[in-house]
């Protein structure tokens, strides 16, 4: 099994997690996504996977992009420890708040789109921070009431085992920091958080832990 990531990317963290969590083993093979341009634009990168993103992770003869494509492909070839409950309304709730993590709140502040912002659009560094931050903000507002509110959360976004939703969760915060986000409007999420770097999964698969880390 081969890892085609980069260390800060936070679709490639959610994988790490997952992989380390399953106590997979797998190759790291590092795609930087600024040096040179951009890796993820070279030839060889774009013929594993056309729309340029990280991660890619090779099993099998297969290719597989996406995330939650890949938590979900993990969770089948390797059962154990499960990432997602046994009932069909609980897993669904757990793939909600996972997608509105990958799907609503990360697209919208990954890499290319804030170069696309200043690069493309000629927008000031503050106003790309702003960007972040606002939107940023809105997800991690609805994600902490749903999960503030709700009786299934537990130490972790649901019960008191980590799953797909933690996976996502984890990077999510990584990057808000990254642009100094006021975390302590979240105290549900950041406690979460907690108990998550409290496992060694979710520490080993942190970006300052990676061989590519700078």
């Amino acid at each position: 099994m081969i890892l085609h990531n980069y260390f800060r990317s936070s679709a490639s963290y959610r994988v790490r997690i997952a992989l380390a969590l399953k106590d997979i083993r797998y190759e790291y093979r590092a795609v930087h996504l600024s040096r040179g341009g951009g890796e993820q634009f070279a030839a060889d990168f774009h013929a594993l996977n056309p729309q340029e993103l990280v991660p890619v992770l090779e099993h099998d003869d297969e290719r597989l992009t996406q995330s939650l494509a890949i938590l979900e492909y993990l969770e089948e070839i390797h059962p154990e420890p499960a990432l997602l409950p046994q009932s069909a309304a609980e897993r669904a709730r757990v793939r909600s708040l996972s997608l509105t993590i990958a799907c609503e709140i990360h697209p919208l502040n990954n890499l290319r789109v804030l170069n696309y912002l200043t690069r493309t659009l000629g927008l000031a560094e503050q106003a790309k921070v702003e960007w972040y931050r606002h939107w940023a903000g809105a997800g991690l507002a609805a994600l902490e009431e749903r999960v503030a509110g709700s009786p299934h959360t537990g130490r972790f976004c649901h019960g008191d085992t980590p799953g797909m939703a933690d996976c996502c969760l984890v990077p999510q915060l990584f990057n808000a920091r990254r642009f100094d986000c006021d975390l302590s409007l979240y105290p549900t999420l950041v406690a979460i958080e907690q108990n998550c770097l409290e496992l060694a999964a979710f520490r080993n698969a942190a970006p300052e832990r990676q061989p590519d880390t700078e």
